[in-house]
């Protein structure tokens, strides 16, 4: 019997340099990234057997090293997020991703501009 589900990292928050303006890239800003992985569990959850897991430690250190490069857009750091974990962890199905950054520069109020990503293995 086949056992999947998910593993969610949510409102992880940064202090990173990406932005299209050079200003953006020099002051920085804070980001939150919300992750959800649909992972195959079935040997986890019948073995008890972190190996056959994904470690959430992992997953934060993947993000985290890529929010240390800055880039112009958020779609291109979720894409690399998503790239990322699907390298390094073969068992995840896929993948949901939204970042987010905080006061964006849109010429008034605004929370927080955020895009989302969704990806399937393989495709």
């Amino acid at each position: 019997m086949q056992t999947t589900g998910t593993i969610t990292l949510e409102d992880l928050e940064f202090f990173a340099y990406h932005g299209l303006f050079q200003e953006e890239r020099k002051i920085g800003n804070k980001y939150s990234i919300d992750l959800t992985i649909e992972v195959d569990f079935s040997e986890a959850a019948t073995e008890d057997k972190f190996s056959a897991t994904v470690d959430y430690g992992a997953l934060y250190k993947i993000i985290a090293n890529i929010m240390q490069h800055p880039t112009k857009l958020l779609e291109n750091i979720a894409y690399k997020i998503i790239k990322s974990i699907f390298n390094d962890f073969p068992q995840v199905l896929s993948i949901e991703i939204s970042v987010a950054k905080h006061n964006p520069p849109v010429g008034g109020v605004c929370k927080w501009a955020k895009v989302k990503l969704k990806s399937v293995a393989g495709s």
